[in-house]
């Protein structure tokens, strides 16, 4: 249990701290920074993929259309998170990608509602009630919706949908979505190395070295996040997961030197409020369960 949670805990970690690595190439356009990741990332996905043994699994994955389909969309729906992070975080908006990981669980408790069937508690409803009030009041501050937000909460909930209904692990699964991630990404690489472009070598070696590394940065906290997810409870996994977006909401403030208006912090702290509410259901419905269980051994 407790390798479990520092596993998880490290991960969300390194994905809190991952602005400060995506800012480093700054320089770089982030398509070729995501064709990069892609790249790297199977690199370092087809090693381990080798060295667990998980090759015959990988192997019949790629015979079957169906799953080949399922991980071809929830390849498109990862890339187009990545390159969203990625393009925000060098674009000024580090704050606003850390709402869209606030957002998210919530995302992914409207997904369980309307694709999985599940019902909603009383306490998750006013919980999303509370979110719903507080992207509408970021919305009319804006004049528009806090479209970055969305769409990074909303692709990673489709992507996670999918990946929770695949037949696949975590390791076949994301090593199959970077072999048809880096069909396209190495050929967009290949071709603008062509035409005299790209930075990987004529930038320098810091930024060859930073490109490279993207893959073990993309591989080893999504690894971890696995590993951790089986050794734990569901509830501690989701308190965990905001120390991501918490990280991130920092940086942007006192690194990236973005500027939080007491007004925008009035609908960030409305999501705030929602994850609390939802946190804290979440925990109590728990214990009443354990209670029953241990009533119903005695």
């Amino acid at each position: 249990m407790r390798k479990g949670m520092s596993y998880a805990a490290v991960s969300y970690v390194i994905w809190g701290l991952l602005p400060l690595f995506w800012h480093a190439l700054k320089n770089v356009p982030a398509t070729e920074i995501l064709a990069h990741r892609i790249v790297w990332a199977l690199v370092v996905t087809l090693l381990l993929t080798a060295v667990t043994g998980r090759m015959p699994a990988l192997g019949a994955a790629l015979h079957n259309r169906r799953v080949l389909l399922t991980f071809t969309l929830s390849a498109v729906l990862l890339t187009a998170n990545w390159f969203i992070y990625i393009w925000a975080v060098n674009a000024g908006y580090v704050v606003e990608t850390s709402l869209g990981y606030f957002i998210n669980p919530l995302v992914n408790v409207v997904f369980g509602m309307l694709f999985l069937r599940e019902r909603l508690r009383p306490g998750q409803m006013v919980a999303l009630g509370v979110a719903f009030a507080g992207v509408l009041y970021l919305s009319i501050l804006y004049g528009s919706p806090p479209w970055i937000a969305l769409a990074l909460a909303v692709s990673f909930g489709c992507y996670g949908l999918l990946r929770k209904t695949a037949s696949l692990g975590s390791l076949e699964g994301l090593t199959l979505e970077t072999i048809i991630a880096a069909l396209p990404a190495l050929a967009y690489l290949l071709f603008i190395g062509a035409s005299g472009g790209g930075a990987f070598i004529r930038a320098g070696l810091s930024t060859t070295l930073l490109l490279a590394i993207s893959g073990i940065v993309t591989a080893v906290p999504l690894l971890l996040f696995a590993s951790g997810a089986r050794q734990i409870t569901m509830v501690l996994l989701g308190i965990l997961q905001y120390i991501a977006p918490t990280i991130q909401f920092i940086l942007g403030i006192t690194v990236f030197g973005e500027t939080v208006t007491p007004q925008r912090m009035i609908g960030f702290g409305l999501v705030w409020l929602a994850l609390a509410i939802y946190s804290l259901e979440g925990g109590v419905i728990s214990r009443q369960k354990a209670r029953a269980r241990v009533a119903v051994k005695v």
